[in-house]
């Protein structure tokens, strides 16, 4: 089960990829939320490798992922996703992804859905709004004015209820680090995909098994939202982590890791 880092050149970039887990195992990919790198899943991925085969990714212009110029779309995010796996050798895989990642789930699912064994969608949205949309035109005009460092604090808010920002102040603190390293271009990029999400009105079209898993506390991807789009998905799960807030993996990583399993097992 030894990991390898890769630098994987797929479709016209170079992305900083990691492959752990079972050789001849099925295949699971984990996608990020924005402003994270593949390190979000280190928990998940020394649970699950004795199980799956596993393909982490930093996303377009994350980590070490080469970042291009902005706007991003999710067409061009699940053209990453899908040359990724190609230049891997996957031709179907399990798929993770938590807000951004779990968006391009939905995206993969509907449009390359050939490739995907499941979905699992965590903490994510399928549609936007004129408030959301607002919201990343506030959050890219602060970086404009501050660059990325101006943002890690009111996300970090956000992101962890306030008893999780005391007690588990390592976490917290080397995702700060992930969020000050993420590109400007790869965080409006990815800002300005979330601003166009419209797949709500396609979620019925989805025939794979697909969980929806959100904290409590999601002020972002909130639990009701999580369940309108699991009452749009016939055969869907939807369970809420509690307590936890929008990165409910790290939050809360034994009822986040209990639900995953019993997905990916209902699914194999």
């Amino acid at each position: 089960m030894a990991a390898t880092g890769q630098a994987i050149h797929a479709n016209g970039i170079t992305f900083n990829c990691r492959i752990d887990g079972r050789e001849g195992a099925p295949w699971l990919v984990f996608s990020n939320s924005l402003a994270t790198d593949l390190t979000l899943w280190d928990g998940q991925a020394a649970l699950l490798g004795d199980r799956f085969r596993i393909l982490r990714y930093d996303t377009r212009g994350h980590g070490r992922t080469e970042a291009t110029a902005p706007p991003y779309s999710f067409d061009l995010l699940t053209a990453d996703a899908v040359a990724l796996m190609d230049a891997v050798g996957i031709d179907r895989a399990h798929w993770v992804g938590p807000s951004l990642g779990g968006s391009t789930g939905i995206a993969m699912a509907l449009n390359h859905g050939d490739r995907l064994l499941s979905l699992a969608v965590c903490d994510s949205r399928s549609r936007s709004d004129l408030a959301f949309v607002k919201a990343w035109d506030d959050r890219i005009a602060v970086i404009d004015a501050g660059g990325m460092a101006a943002i890690v604090e009111p996300t970090i808010q956000r992101w962890f209820t306030p008893p999780f920002l005391e007690k588990g102040k390592p976490v917290c603190d080397r995702v700060r680090e992930m969020i000050r390293n993420t590109s400007r271009e790869g965080f409006t990029g990815c800002s300005r995909a979330l601003q166009t999400l419209d797949f709500e009105r396609r979620l019925g079209e989805l025939t794979l098994p697909v969980l929806f898993l959100v904290g409590s506390e999601d002020a972002a991807c909130p639990p009701e939202a999580a369940r309108a789009m699991h009452a749009l998905v016939p055969g869907s799960a939807c369970v809420i982590v509690d307590p936890a807030s929008h990165i409910s993996n790290l939050e809360n990583p034994a009822q986040f890791n209990a639900a995953l399993e019993a997905h990916l097992a209902r699914a194999r």
